[in-house]
C-alpha cells in the first residue's frame, strides 16, 4: 500500500542527497565541459531518475539474473569512481570521448556519479524501511536539485574562476579516490567473507 509520510520523505531525501553528492560533482561536471562534453541538465536528471527508480524496483532481481551480488556491483562502481578521481587528480583522460563531437556525458555523470553503486545500495537499504512513494518522491526532488545545479553550471564556473576550478578538481579528485577505496575495501571484505 502506498502512503506519503513527511518524516520518511525527508529522511530518504537527506540520505540520498548525501550519497548522490551533486555539489561535490561540480568540479567533475566543469571538467567534462572543458573536455568538450555536452552536459544537458534535463537529460541528466531524467535519465538518472529513470535508472534510480528502475533499480529500486528491479535492481536486486536484475543483478540476480546475471548472478551478480550487490558487493560485486559496488566494487565495479568503485573502480569507475577511482578512475574518474585519477583523471581529475593527474589531469589525464582515461574515459576517451570517442563518440560524436559534442556528445553528451552520460558516462560518467549519470553512471556512476549520480546513479551509481552508492545510490543503488542506499535505495535497497531504504526499500526495507520506507514506503515506495516516499523513496520515489525523495529521488524525484533530488533529481530536481541535480537539474538546477547542472543547468547553472556555466554560472557556477564563472563565479569559481579557473584557479578555484583547479583547486576544487584536485581536492575532489582525492575525495573521489578515498570514496572509491572505501567502497572497494568494505565490499571486498563482504565478498571474501561470503567465500569463507
Amino acid at each position: 500500500m502506498l502512503y506519503f509520510d513527511w518524516k520518511e520523505f525527508v529522511g530518504a531525501f537527506v540520505v540520498l542527497f548525501a550519497v548522490i553528492d551533486i555539489t561535490g560533482s561540480i568540479p567533475i561536471i566543469i571538467d567534462l565541459r572543458q573536455k568538450g562534453r555536452v552536459i544537458r541538465a534535463g537529460q541528466t536528471a531524467v535519465y538518472s531518475l529513470f535508472v534510480l527508480v528502475a533499480f529500486l524496483f528491479a535492481g536486486e532481481a536484475l543483478l540476480g539474473l546475471f548472478s551478480v551480488d550487490i558487493s560485486s556491483f559496488a566494487i565495479a562502481g568503485g573502480i569507475v569512481i577511482f578512475i574518474v578521481g585519477m583523471e581529475m587528480l593527474l589531469g589525464i583522460e582515461i574515459f576517451k570521448n570517442n563518440g560524436p563531437k559534442n556528445s553528451t556525458a552520460l558516462v560518467p555523470l549519470v553512471f556512476p556519479l549520480i546513479a551509481g553503486a552508492g545510490s543503488f545500495t542506499t535505495l535497497l537499504s531504504l526499500r526495507s524501511e520506507y514506503n515506495y512513494l516516499n523513496i520515489i518522491s525523495a529521488v524525484a526532488v533530488n533529481m530536481l536539485v541535480v537539474y538546477i545545479i547542472v543547468r547553472n553550471i556555466g554560472w557556477i564556473e564563472k563565479k569559481i574562476g579557473s584557479g578555484g576550478i583547479y583547486i576544487l578538481r584536485n581536492f575532489f579528485g582525492i575525495i573521489l579516490l578515498a570514496i572509491a577505496v572505501k567502497l572497494i575495501t568494505s565490499n571486498l571484505g563482504i565478498l571474501l567473507g561470503s567465500f569463507g
